[in-house]
């Protein structure tokens, strides 16, 4: 395990065990935005919510530990970026990169899909 401060929190990041398999683009997408709120995210900046509390209140079910975890590894895989005012306290804004900003078709094709297979997908979720 490995101890990293971030902004004044002490994270612990967990080491991988294997290495990824980055031989496909569906494993690299996978890789880049694997976790439960990142496809959110990424809309939500997009949608011009650029601070870290504007995003909490859009994903309220999230905790702010795991936003600012999956925030900073969009920032890794530099899809989105970060700017920190100099002003106490200090404020922060998220703003996407090129690259973050070419997925944004995507996330909208996927979501329209989504939309367009709404009840289906509830069924399918609900049986478990």
């Amino acid at each position: 395990m490995v101890h990293l401060a971030i902004e004044g929190y002490l994270c612990m990041m967990y080491e991988r065990k294997t290495k990824p398999n980055l031989n496909c683009g569906l494993d690299l997408i996978a890789e880049v935005l694997y976790g439960k709120w990142k496809i959110r995210l990424l809309w939500f900046i997009h949608e011009g919510n650029k601070r870290p509390s504007e995003l909490q209140r859009k994903i309220p079910d999230a905790s702010r530990r795991v936003l600012n975890m999956q925030l900073n590894e969009l920032e890794k895989h530099d899809l989105v970026a970060r700017k920190i005012y100099p002003v106490v306290p200090p404020k922060v804004e998220y703003s996407l990169t090129g690259f973050g900003q070419s997925l944004i078709p995507v996330i909208a094709v996927l979501g329209e899909w989504g939309d367009e297979n709404q009840e289906k997908l509830k069924d399918l979720i609900l049986k478990g």
